[in-house]
């Protein structure tokens, strides 16, 4: 190994890289088999949603077992979790261990996440169910998730001729954040951020109960399923998220999740005390209130810096195609 002409290089390779800006091209939808490997442009989503899941207490999960047992219970829960995400179509999975995120972009990203994140919820409960039947002195466990939207870069890196050494790299806040609310939460409670919020809030299928008694006990009509939650180890207005506390319904969750998947956001039956409740997240305190003006004044300028880029992109394609058959 020559240390020297390894270090001298990836510090010529840095020193390069912060001279010469690299290309972004601009993206509404993504298709990672296409990218290149380490190529000098970067993709840009203008809008992904990140479902994180963390295994709570794994370390604990090991202590006194055989490694048989251990690996059981991390592929039943991890396994579980993936096939989870598969079903709802991820854009592409990433696992850390016993945790992990998935993340979608395009079309119904967000319905497809929140499906995945309460379902994910939703299996945690009976995974710890029966791991604590199988081994009654395991600590208490089950899967913390958080969910974060927003823009991000992407770039495949890696060895051009090692198809198992190339990945892509996500940079921007919706992994991380959705990270940072995963460790903040419990397998009781999924936690979404404040643009999370902001994009289901009006869907009546994710905001309220089925109002059956198994969705909610000693409730005849549907209830406010969310509570207001700020997230700390997030330094911006994201911060202000909700907290989801049930899973679906044994009844009507097939039903509710089949609606959100397919676009529905109103429902007939909705009280107004659940509806005053709603209104009440949506106002909240002045801090919450200004955070989310400043949240939809973002999006928007994103929105608008989205389309000129797109715009000069396809300008500048029209440009070099015309150039070319003037040529030929």
């Amino acid at each position: 190994m020559k240390l020297v002409d390894l270090l001298n290089s990836v510090n010529y390779r840095t020193s390069d890289r912060f001279e010469r800006m690299p290309k972004v091209e601009h993206k509404s939808t993504l298709n990672l088999d296409l990218l290149p490997v380490d190529a000098k442009t970067w993709h840009r989503l203008d809008d992904l949603v990140a479902v994180f899941f963390d295994l709570k207490s794994s370390t604990n999960l090991e202590s006194g077992r055989r490694p048989a047992s251990t690996a059981s219970i991390y592929d039943a829960g991890v396994g579980g979790v993936v096939k989870i995400l598969d079903a709802f179509d991820a854009d592409f999975v990433d696992i850390q261990g016993d945790g992990g995120f998935g993340l979608f972009w395009g079309e119904r990203r967000y319905e497809r996440a929140l499906c995945a994140a309460i379902s994910i919820r939703t299996f945690s409960g009976d995974f710890t169910t029966k791991l604590e039947k199988k081994w009654p002195d395991a600590p208490s466990t089950g899967f913390k998730v958080g969910v974060a939207s927003g823009p991000i870069l992407v770039k495949k890196v890696g060895l051009p001729r090692h198809l198992e050494l190339q990945e892509p790299v996500w940079a921007g806040k919706p992994v991380n954040y959705a990270a940072k609310a995963a460790q903040q939460t419990d397998p009781e409670h999924v936690l979404v951020t404040g643009s999370v919020w902001d994009a289901i809030e009006d869907n009546d299928f994710l905001a309220f109960s089925c109002g059956c008694d198994d969705g909610r006990p000693d409730e005849a009509t549907p209830s406010l399923l969310w509570e207001e939650k700020t997230l700390e180890k997030i330094p911006d207005d994201e911060q202000f998220g909700q907290a989801l506390k049930s899973s679906w319904c044994k009844i009507h969750g097939e039903d509710f999740c089949n609606a959100v998947l397919a676009g529905e956001t109103g429902r007939a039956g909705v009280g107004e005390n659940a509806l005053h409740g709603r209104n009440l997240l949506a106002s909240g305190s002045v801090e919450r209130t200004a955070a989310s003006k400043r949240r939809r004044h973002a999006r928007a300028a994103l929105r608008d810096e989205f389309r000129i880029e797109q715009d000069k992109e396809r300008r500048a394609l029209l440009a070099k195609l015309t150039a070319e058959a003037g040529s030929a």
